[in-house]
């Protein structure tokens, strides 16, 4: 259960925060960058974090569970546990926001990718620990 809390307090926080950083950087909007922009920027990130959690909640608990069964298989170490959970988030979030906007290549994939690796490997780092029960 707490492997479940782990992923749904951290991954939508940091999923929401690096998709907001990945839209805003691929429209532009960090080329005049000074501390007003910024404040706009934690100003949007704060207004817009229960839309995160509320979109965020299932995605998050499909993928602890993918943890939760992988930490009961015991030839699977807690790396290569954590790349296997990494690499669904990838795909996932790729395939989620990869086609928006106008622009398509190799640096929109890898942002939009990020969006679902970070949070993913994160919460799995951080639920290396607890007993499976």
């Amino acid at each position: 259960m707490k492997r479940y809390v782990i992923f749904v307090l951290i991954g939508p926080a940091v999923g929401g925060l690096l998709l907001l950083a990945t839209t805003t950087y691929l429209s532009g909007y960090w080329t005049d960058t000074n501390l007003a922009e910024v404040g706009k920027f934690f100003v949007v990130l704060f207004s817009t974090l229960q839309f995160s959690y509320l979109f965020g909640l299932l995605p998050c608990l499909a993928v602890a569970s993918i943890d939760d069964i992988l930490a009961h298989v015991n030839r699977i170490n807690r790396i290569a546990r954590m790349i296997v959970i990494g690499a669904i988030g990838f795909a996932a979030a790729e395939f989620l926001y990869g086609s928006r906007g106008p622009d398509s290549g190799a640096l929109q994939f890898v942002l939009y990718g990020l969006v679902g690796l970070v949070p993913a490997m994160l919460s799995s780092w951080l639920a290396r620990d607890i007993a499976s029960h």
